[in-house]
């Protein structure tokens, strides 16, 4: 599946920074939308009646304030089988806990793979491959 469009979900101004020059640096041209949590991004999702908005692939920070990657997760597995198509979502987090791990991998039919930030080219790759 080609990535046409994106949803960077993370709270952190100098990760959206530093996740745009990495994506430069390594010929990644995405449309690229950022949202500071992911209450944000799940009143887009929901007021996209026709799917035009609804993103290809969304990084997902676990903490966030407002709410948080698993209130995300939570609020667009409701969404789910109403969605036009269904997005893949990788959290990317700096809590490399079991429990946060093992969270994601309970939500296997919407979560694709759980990422310890900070994400390098090869985590860039990966992503890009398997979607």
């Amino acid at each position: 599946m080609k990535i046409n469009s994106l949803f960077v979900i993370d709270d952190d101004k100098i990760y959206h920074f530093l996740l745009k020059n990495l994506f430069k640096q390594n010929g990644i041209n995405v449309a690229t939308s950022f949202f500071h949590n992911g209450q944000e991004a799940i009143e887009v999702i929901k007021n996209d009646k026709d799917g035009n908005t609804m993103p290809d692939l969304i990084l997902l920070d676990v903490n966030m304030p407002i709410m948080n990657g698993w209130q995300f997760i939570e609020e667009y597995n409701k969404l789910f089988g109403s969605l036009p198509h269904p997005s893949q979502i990788y959290m990317i987090s700096s809590s490399n806990d079991e429990v946060d791990i093992n969270k994601a991998k309970g939500y296997d039919k919407i979560v694709k793979d759980y990422l310890l930030k900070p994400i390098c080219k090869e985590d860039l790759e990966k992503i890009f491959t398997e979607v």
